[in-house]
């Protein structure tokens, strides 16, 4: 299991900075490892889905993540279920007397033969964690 968690302080209120986040077709603007995000659905909520293009361990992965738990304005929870793993992204939203602290814990959890891979993919993950990390800062503190 590969696992990469941060905290991020934002100046947007926490029900702004909740609903860029949930809203996973933001993804390609903060995460440099999502070339393609895009929202299946008109609205985000619990079963919104979204497809993204991403790039990991030298190749481009299509991803579909959906919303399985929805706690509008603390709360989203979004899953994507493949072959060889699965990756689940806790966002929790946390109002501030500055604006809000944003929680992102993402877990990649391998299966089969693909957990032998696990102590490489902690090390890929976590370099790819860390631009996304920056890049969630930069997009949470306009």
């Amino acid at each position: 299991m590969a696992r990469y968690v941060t905290t991020i302080a934002s100046t947007l209120p926490a029900e702004q900075a909740f609903a860029y986040m949930a809203d996973f077709s933001h993804a390609s603007a903060w995460d440099p490892s999502v070339e393609e995000a895009s929202r299946t659905s008109e609205s985000t909520g619990l079963g919104s889905a979204f497809d993204l293009l991403v790039r990991f361990a030298g190749r481009k992965l299509p991803m579909r993540y959906e919303i399985v738990s929805y706690e509008p304005p603390r709360l989203v929870v979004l899953e994507s279920r493949q072959k060889a793993f699965v990756s689940k992204d806790t966002i929790t939203v946390a109002a501030t007397p500055n604006g809000s602290t944003i929680h992102y814990d993402a877990l990649l959890e391998f299966s089969g033969v693909a957990k032998l891979f696990d102590p490489i993919m902690q090390l890929l993950f976590r370099r790819t964690g860390d631009k996304a990390a920056a890049g969630m800062r930069a997009a949470l503190n306009p």
